[in-house]
């Protein structure tokens, strides 16, 4: 926990610093939702297609899930979706495409469970 799955369209490759903008998300989930930085993991998953509306060029669709222990109240959940959504304007330069970014916080189900090794 957190775990952190980002869906990114592949047109914002060349002007997403993924890695600065995952430094900078474990640093808001730290903060805003009392995290610990070791247990931080986030997952980038590359969309070679992806459309909006009936345009199929000059638009970028990014989400971020981030799925969290049960506990945090809605308030924190909307500081860090506010958060997240701030990170991404500073992390993605403008590559001549329309943005469309969203985030959500969810409680991961009571069955989670982690293996490392």
């Amino acid at each position: 926990m957190p775990q952190i799955t980002v869906d990114y369209s592949a047109a914002m490759d060349p002007g997403f610093d993924r890695a600065a903008f995952a430094r900078a998300l474990h640093t808001s989930v730290v903060e805003i939702a009392a995290a610990k930085p070791e247990a931080c993991k986030t997952l980038f998953r590359r969309a070679d297609d992806t459309a909006f509306g009936y345009e199929e060029d000059g638009h970028a669709v990014v989400h971020v899930t981030l799925g969290l222990l049960a506990g945090r109240t809605d308030e924190t959940k909307v500081k860090l979706t506010e958060a997240v959504l701030g990170l991404l304007r500073e992390h993605v330069a403008d590559g001549g495409f329309t943005l469309h970014a969203s985030a959500e916080v969810r409680d991961l189900d009571p069955s989670y469970r982690k293996f490392e090794g």
